[in-house]
């Protein structure tokens, strides 16, 4: 797995097939095909070792949570195209398995219909904002655009758009809230749900 996870760190998921694997690895195609039969699968086998990367830690299910989206997202980072497949088919790695035993023992004094509810509002909050970063990094490596520059390219259209009195809310926020960064919106927004998980699970 480690052959065909360099090969997407350093290009993409477009730079993984079986052929690409086995000639990182100075072997024949047929010799990955005896282990593994499509690329589907490969791709299933390297998100599980990337799960290994992601090990939620913390006293109490608000902590082991935190980490869960704090490690989820590091890792993410570290192997971009692992964003893309977040989400997708079902993970049932050894990995993942592990990921998902640790976060639900965590919650363990939480009523069990609510287990589940829970650890998916935190992975879905993850996904999309992983999602949105990733594409972000992308955008910028594309046009070659910080997000200093995109406001500097794109400051005169909003004033345009603003002068016609049509967005005063958006103009509001743009204007006068504070600009976080990355990690800040992240930490934020992660604050307001287990916010909002803590209040229910106490009602």
């Amino acid at each position: 797995m480690r052959a065909a996870i360099r090969l997407a760190d350093a290009d993409g998921l477009a730079a993984v097939s079986l052929r690409k694997v086995a000639a990182a690895l100075d072997v024949g195609p047929m010799r990955l095909y005896g282990y593994i039969a499509t690329k589907d699968e490969l791709l299933d086998l390297m998100v599980d070792a990337v799960y290994a990367e992601i090990q939620p830690a913390g006293d109490g299910w608000r902590e082991v949570l935190r980490s869960l989206a704090a490690t989820t997202r590091q890792a993410a980072h570290q192997h971009e195209w692992f964003a893309d497949l977040l989400g997708g088919r079902p993970q049932l790695g050894p990995h993942a398995m592990a990921r998902g035993e640790a976060v639900l023992a965590a919650l363990g004094g939480v009523d069990v219909d609510m287990a589940m509810p829970v650890v998916a509002a935190v992975n879905a909050y993850v996904i999309g904002a992983v999602r949105r970063e990733i594409a972000d990094r992308r955008a910028e490596r594309a046009t070659g655009m910080d997000e200093h520059q995109w406001q500097i390219a794109f400051g005169p259209y909003l004033e345009r758009a603003f002068a016609t009195g049509r967005f005063p809310a958006l103009e509001t926020v743009v204007r006068d809230a504070a600009h976080l960064d990355a990690d800040q919106t992240f930490r934020m927004g992660l604050d307001f749900l287990l916010d909002g998980i803590e209040a229910r699970i106490s009602s």
